[in-house]
């Protein structure tokens, strides 16, 4: 199984790069875990919002395909690690590979939170779009960690 974040931005400070590939790299090779980066959509005059999230949605579902769609959405479930880690084994026995979905500055338009399998919160708190680069990779690892009995998690099991 793949796992695909699919974060809209660019140009992200060293430390996100840095955060991301310390988790990413822990990650083994039947949970695979990448980061692909949408090119966020430009204002212009006249261009609102919601004209921006509708570009931005369009390129996240076409780069997300068939795979099964987590929107990343501060109104969405929040899960404990064991829960997280029971869905990533629900993940895994599919054989679906899985795409996360970060929007850009202005959020996720209707039309990726409309086509989602599931809405996942990492917090109600608004945070930089790399934090949550950073926390989900974290998150994903942690997950693994526990369905594999590591050490890594040592809350309860």
């Amino acid at each position: 199984m793949k796992i695909r974040i699919l974060a809209v931005g660019h140009k992200m400070p060293a430390w996100v790069e840095q955060g991301c590939a310390e988790y990413l790299k822990r990650m083994p090779r039947e949970m695979s875990v990448e980061i692909v980066e949408i090119r966020p959509d430009k204002r212009a005059a006249g261009k609102g919002g919601d004209q921006v999230r509708e570009a931005e949605a369009l390129r996240l579902l076409e780069a997300a395909g068939r795979d099964y769609l987590v929107a990343m959405d501060e109104h969405g479930n929040e899960p404990t690690t064991l829960q997280l880690a029971s869905r990533m084994e629900g993940w895994m026995a599919d054989g679906r590979d899985v795409a996360l979905v970060i929007g850009g500055a202005d959020g996720l338009h209707d039309k990726v939170l409309q086509a989602a399998h599931w809405k996942w919160s990492l917090s109600k708190l608004t945070m930089p779009h790399g934090m949550v680069r950073v926390m989900l990779a974290e998150q994903l690892y942690r997950g693994w960690s526990v369905i594999n009995n590591h050490p890594y998690h040592r809350g309860d099991l």
